[in-house]
């Protein structure tokens, strides 16, 4: 059974050209209401927010320093807390758990590495990644044509509307 798409409910339909300028310059005063509203509200939050930073600043170092408190007691008092080989302890409020990572590797200096993995003949450890070369498709789309999977996209049109903006010096 094929599925139905409706397209969505048109709202304003410009019926002639002048219409159509007139909500360009609508489109461009309502965009640039917007944009004053979200600078307005970032600058209230940022008000907000430096009013009640040294509250802030205070519950996070209190934070910090009950957590290393709690930390370094747990520590401390492990074998007990998990003498039945867990890894976690529940302690009426709250419960505290140590968790392995999994192993990770990091690299700093790719080309460095790189070069002293092939200095040592260590190719294993180099990824050689192939895919498809979209370039050389785009140059020559008639020899992919027919091949699944491939899709050479051309006169993909798009539509953008840029009303004028005036800058005051």
């Amino acid at each position: 059974m094929a599925k139905k798409h409706k397209a969505p409910a048109v709202g304003y339909v410009c019926q002639d050209k002048e219409q159509t300028q007139l909500a360009i310059k609508l489109l461009g005063d309502t965009q640039r209401e917007l944009t004053r509203i979200e600078t307005e509200l970032n600058d209230e939050i940022a008000t907000i927010t430096d009013r009640r930073k040294t509250q802030i600043n205070a519950l996070k170092t209190r934070i910090d320093s009950l957590l290393n408190g709690i930390q370094t007691w747990c520590e401390a008092n492990r074998a007990e807390l998990c003498k039945d080989g867990g890894k976690t302890a529940n302690l009426l409020t709250g419960e505290v758990s140590w968790r392995q990572r999994p192993p990770s590797v990091s690299i700093r200096a790719v080309d460095k590495v790189l070069e002293a993995l092939k200095a040592l003949k260590l190719d294993r450890f180099i990824r050689t990644k192939e895919e498809p070369n979209k370039d050389a498709m785009l140059a020559d789309p008639k020899a992919v044509q027919g091949i699944a999977g491939v899709t050479i996209n051309s006169g993909v049109e798009d539509f953008a509307v840029v009303p004028f903006e005036q800058e005051i010096a």
